[in-house]
């Protein structure tokens, strides 16, 4: 069987220089649509059952993070739902993966990929359950709907909590994480999803970038926009997806917000705050120092000591979800960052930060906004 290489499915990214044998297969990571942006990668690779494979991805030099490929191991699966780690290596501008399949045919991605067709699926899941109503807010600029989960009662007697994910579509492992967040708040049977439910309404965007997902974008939407630059002043031309939601923001009001991402070189699970919004007050710092330390004392796979480093005070980035957020409400907004590679601080050799381990982590981020609620 000759070997075939393939992108040509939803979220696939790659270019084929030369797929001539299986032992010396030399690829491109294709850039963002009118965008600079280049890192994510999806394609299968047929024709390889018991193969030594050596797959160059020869352009990763040019990647938008390099170091994001330090240290990294590329995710394969034969079957699109048990994504596992393969070796891998980053040499001298070269990503190369190393395996011997298994099957005839198999999937490599930069990580575990979060389809449109998965995205529709969850939307429909969740939005059949009691209490709760999905609203369309609009299109994208290819004409996707952008979807809104409300659940609960919204009212002056309770607190209105918006989550979004995906701003950055390459970032799949942030809907993964709306999986487990969703599947822990709709559970009727669950005392803290009950208990949240009854003091909040949740406004919650599974895929703030439904044209980058299914491009195969890493941080743009379909006109090459980075949406978490966008938040000061977006239009509906450029930046559609956030003129949505911002508007639905500005009807509801906002106490508590989370922005879920992934980040491409830290190893780390961890939370980034607004410390340099202008309008920055104490009670505002001492709700996301709160915040940050219920979730450590509760997960293991979540920690404080390393992210990014602060905002000198006055100099945040205001185009930024969470600084505008936090600036323009006076709420308690987070950005969570999930690693591409495994966690350093609990390493797991065969599965790496997988999807398992978003939705689990989702579940102890419910857990510490039941511990921070009462003072939001």
């Amino acid at each position: 069987m000759p070997v075939h290489v393939s992108a040509a499915f939803d979220g696939g990214n790659i270019e084929v220089v030369d797929a001539t044998r299986a032992g010396d297969l030399q690829l491109e990571i294709r850039p963002d649509h009118l965008s600079d942006f280049l890192q994510w990668f999806y394609f299968r690779v047929s024709g390889v059952r018991d193969q030594d494979c050596l797959i160059k991805l020869v352009n990763a030099g040019d990647a938008t993070y390099q170091e994001g490929f330090r240290g990294y191991r590329a995710t394969a699966s034969y079957d699109r739902q048990h994504w596992f780690r393969v070796p891998t290596d980053f040499d001298d501008g070269t990503l190369s993966i190393r395996h011997r399949p298994a099957a005839d045919a198999v999937y490599y991605a930069y990580f575990a990929p979060y389809s449109m067709e998965r995205h529709a699926d969850l939307v429909a899941r969740v939005a059949a359950l009691p209490g709760v109503v999905v609203e369309v807010l609009g299109s994208t600029v290819d004409g996707q709907d952008l979807d809104l989960l409300v659940i609960g009662e919204p009212g002056e007697q309770r607190l209105p909590c918006w989550v979004i994910a995906r701003q950055h579509p390459g970032e799949t492992m942030a809907e993964w994480w709306m999986e487990g967040f969703l599947e822990r708040l709709t559970d009727g049977h669950d005392p803290v999803a009950r208990r949240l439910r009854q003091l909040a309404c949740f406004y919650v965007v599974p895929n703030m970038n439904p044209d980058g997902s299914r491009r195969g974008h890493l941080r743009s939407n379909a006109l090459g926009v980075n949406l978490n630059r966008e938040w000061q002043s977006p239009s509906l031309q450029r930046s559609p997806e956030v003129y949505l939601v911002r508007e639905r923001m500005a009807a509801t009001g906002v106490r508590f917000a989370m922005d879920v991402h992934g980040d491409e070189a830290l190893p780390y699970n961890f939370i980034a705050g607004f410390e340099g919004i202008p309008s920055l007050r104490e009670s505002q710092l001492a709700l996301l120092d709160s915040y940050r330390n219920q979730l450590a004392a509760l997960c293991p796979d979540f920690q404080t000591e390393h992210g990014y480093p602060r905002n000198a005070p006055g100099k945040a980035n205001l185009s930024m979800c969470t600084n505008y957020l936090a600036e323009t409400y006076g709420c308690l907004a987070i950005t969570l960052e999930q690693p591409f590679k495994d966690s350093a601080i609990t390493p797991d050799e065969r599965w790496g930060w997988s999807p398992e381990r978003c939705r689990s982590l989702a579940r102890y981020c419910l857990d510490a906004l039941n511990a921070t609620i009462d003072r939001l």
